[in-house]
């Protein structure tokens, strides 16, 4: 079955072909994404997997967004509300998906052309797998790919104890899984993403395809760049204190639950860190190593605080950069 859903209001239109293909749902959220809407856009349907339904909401932008979709007119459904966020906006297009295969792409974001065919065969491949995700693309500002990134291959307790998030632009998942594992939580901005994945995890296998099949753009408005509040850097730690209550953990989770808090804490201080809280990364860090006290000899803490120590350093030579030369950056949208 192909489905073509397009336009605004009741009269939108619908085109079905026979097809054995499963159906997959593709929602990309946008908020003043002016810039790359029409790349993410595109990107889906380029796709050489035709059995995709396209959902493309509009988050209450206030730049040129809104005109930009209207010139595809029918060739996917759209619609615009008010401002609520990526969570919510999320949740409701996943409300609205028919598809079996799930899937969401940042408006920043793209998709290579057989993302989808071959995140479906082998998500379908074997029963037990819930969802696939891939290798891909950084790209810069002008689309130009800087690197590859390989991403990480952890069994469900690494994932959890390390605070680690497989998963990045191009994964895709069973319908039935999002039906157990419900929607994401529309109150977090910092870590929506790895809070789901770790709930999606409890019902089903994750498996990583080696090859890149999405680009994630790199730029001063995308969240890689922000400098997290004092409140999104602590949603790491309100994210496993809950996820620790759930029903069904495995036992070999539930036995390093400690490493997973104090890890959850040593994400935490990073992100005080880049935001230059050094009084409250340091507070992270001492109860880190309360809950773990080798933690502080682990990769993790190495790594996160390097990441920490050079945006920093990063944001301080942007700001004198801005000073004496007179450059101003862009600020997040949100």
């Amino acid at each position: 079955m192909f489905l073509l859903f397009g336009g605004e209001g009741p009269n939108r239109f619908l085109l079905m072909a026979h097809n054995t293909e499963s159906l997959v749902t593709i929602v990309i959220p946008v908020y003043n994404g002016v810039k790359y809407i029409r790349d993410a856009i595109e990107s889906v349907l380029a796709q050489d997997y035709k059995n995709v339904e396209l959902i493309v909401l509009d988050d209450g932008s206030t730049d040129g967004t809104r005109e930009i979709l209207k010139k595809y007119k029918d060739r996917f459904h759209w619609e615009t509300h008010q401002n609520m966020g990526q969570g919510p906006t999320l949740n409701k297009g996943w409300k609205m998906a028919k598809g079996e295969v799930l899937g969401y792409l940042s408006a920043d974001d793209s998709l290579l052309p057989n993302a989808v065919r071959k995140s479906v065969e082998c998500l379908m491949e074997t029963e037990g797998r819930i969802l696939t995700y891939c290798d891909y693309y950084l790209m810069d500002e002008q689309s130009r790919v800087i690197r590859k990134v390989s991403a990480p291959e952890l069994d469900y307790s690494d994932m959890v104890m390390k605070i680690v998030c497989p998963p990045g632009p191009g994964a895709f998942f069973r319908r039935s899984g999002f039906e157990k594992a419900g929607f994401w939580d529309a109150n977090l901005r910092q870590v929506p993403d790895y809070d789901y994945w770790i709930r999606l995890g409890l019902h089903g296998k994750f498996f990583r395809i080696r090859e890149p099949l999405a680009k994630f753009r790199i730029h001063e408005n995308s969240q890689s760049y922000a400098e997290p509040s004092e409140e999104r850097s602590d949603e790491i730690l309100g994210v496993m204190r809950r996820y620790f209550q759930l029903e069904g953990i495995p036992e070999t989770v539930l036995a390093r639950k400690k490493m997973s808090l104090g890890n959850a804490y040593v994400v935490a201080a990073r992100y005080h860190l880049r935001a230059g809280r050094y009084g409250m990364a340091f507070s992270r860090l001492r109860q880190a190593i309360k809950l773990n006290p080798f933690c502080v000899f682990s990769r993790e803490v190495m790594k996160y605080t390097g990441n920490g120590l050079i945006y920093r350093l990063r944001r301080m030579t942007m700001g004198i950069r801005k000073n004496f030369l007179g450059t101003s950056f862009p600020k997040r949208d949100r």
